[in-house]
């Protein structure tokens, strides 16, 4: 059996191995977020996590704070938090945000459908994966859904940000 003998003229090359090995592992992301694709401490991140504070509040048309929210109300309010100011209409927050394809979208960024005719009638909060959360419609709550779901795709529209 071989055993590494520590010794005083090994010591430095131990230590630069703890400095690297720690160092590598606080650029991990950590196991505990949602969503560890996204750094913590960047706007992004921050919306996704503020997003999920209000998972479960119920859905109020014309809302726009947490005793009930309509979609865009729920999106013009998460980005408020964090200093961007967005107009209570998905249709304007379509036209005012940058248009980006939905495989350069990243969490934080809003996917808009056509619910209802040809106009964009419906904004949700883009959470990666293919997944977002929003205020779905009376009688529903704060939720998350799948962009891959038969219903939204057909209806989805397009996807901007504002980053």
């Amino acid at each position: 059996m071989n055993l590494i003998k520590i010794t005083l003229k090994n010591t430095p090359y131990l230590l630069l191995i703890l400095i690297l090995s720690q160092s590598f592992y606080s650029c991990t992301p950590s196991k505990k977020t949602s969503w560890p694709y996204i750094f913590p401490g960047t706007k992004r991140y921050s919306i996704v996590k503020t997003a999920e504070k209000y998972l479960g509040v119920k859905y109020r048309f014309g809302g726009s704070d947490p005793t009930g929210f309509d979609c865009s109300g729920y999106s013009s309010y998460v980005y408020k938090k964090h200093g961007l100011l967005l107009p209570h209409s998905a249709q304007q927050q379509f036209a005012n945000g940058k248009r980006i394809g939905i495989r350069k979208a990243k969490p934080g960024d809003l996917v808009f459908f056509r619910t209802s005719g040809w106009k964009i009638s419906h904004v949700a909060i883009y959470m990666g994966d293919y997944k977002f959360i929003h205020a779905p419609r009376r009688g529903k709550n704060v939720s998350f859904d799948d962009m891959r779901k038969e219903y939204w795709r057909k209806r989805y529209a397009g996807t901007v940000t504002y980053f």
